[in-house]
């Protein structure tokens, strides 16, 4: 049963935004393994609690979109009941751990959880829903820094910037899977207006900048050696997706969305963490 829900809001997912708000958590300063525990705590509840919303209001498009059909409330393996209680106890652990991280991330928290949660309503009324789900996830790294300094700096706001440009990058790659589908029942989204090809050239600018602004991440941050050899392999790795993203076979689309992001983010932390300890 546990792993039923954690398959309904696809956990195995939080390893793309989590290891961007650790890199910004190192950067900061570590913080102790009980502030560690309640960010970690905090990441993890507004995640699922966002991805539980997310499945709450797409699941009458999930059920008649073949592709999604199958997922947990559509095919009813999860009753929506549940799904609200999930998400609810998801929603209000994420207040109660920011009251035991600071007074800012406690204030904050109500606004983080309207930002990742509403992403899932943008698809209905803008072509750019990509950009929203990029700041719900450009939320992770500012969240963390705010945890450890307890204030705004550009190092962190750089870096959401660069998480930004990465999820509108790879979310476009995601929806093309999803075109016809979209048109036809009215969601929007880059490739459903503009097409595959030339929302594909938009993701490789979005994916370009993103490397731009991971460097002047390791600027402002003092990185040194280790952390642009990571960013080097990062830099591969984006060829190796959008070329996987042209073969538009569900295979490669999946290696595309998937693996080639999950080695992005799990590089990224390891390029920090090893930079940090070099140093």
């Amino acid at each position: 049963m546990i792993r039923k829900y954690f398959e309904f809001v696809r956990f195995s997912h939080t390893v793309f935004a989590l290891p961007f708000a650790l890199a910004a958590m190192f950067v900061a300063g570590w913080p102790g393994w009980r502030f560690f525990g309640l960010i970690l705590a905090a990441m993890v509840c507004a995640r699922t609690a966002a991805m539980g919303f997310n499945r709450i209001v797409d699941r009458k498009f999930d059920a008649a979109n073949p592709r999604t059909k199958n997922r947990h409330l559509p095919a009813g393996q999860i009753t929506v009941a549940s799904a609200y209680v999930l998400t609810s106890l998801s929603a209000l652990g994420l207040i109660v751990v920011s009251w035991f991280i600071n007074p800012i991330c406690f204030y904050l928290s109500p606004v983080a959880l309207v930002v990742v949660c509403g992403y899932s309503l943008t698809k209905r009324f803008t072509d750019y829903t990509h950009v929203f789900l990029g700041i719900a996830l450009g939320l992770a790294p500012v969240g963390a820094w705010l945890a450890v300094r307890g204030r705004f700096d550009w190092e962190p706001v750089v870096l959401a910037g660069a998480v930004v440009l990465w999820l509108v990058g790879f979310d476009i790659i995601y929806a093309t899977q999803d075109v016809e589908f979209d048109r036809q029942v009215g969601l929007r989204s880059l490739p459903a207006k503009l097409g595959i090809p030339a929302a594909l050239r938009v993701a490789q600018v979005a994916h370009a900048l993103m490397a731009v602004s991971l460097g002047g991440f390791g600027l402002i941050s003092g990185l040194g050696l280790p952390y642009y050899a990571g960013l080097t392999v990062i830099a591969v790795c984006l060829i190796v997706q959008h070329r996987l993203a042209r073969k538009q076979d569900p295979v490669s689309l999946n290696v595309a969305f998937f693996r080639m992001n999950a080695v992005i983010s799990v590089v990224f932390l390891a390029a920090v963490v090893a930079d940090i300890f070099w140093r």
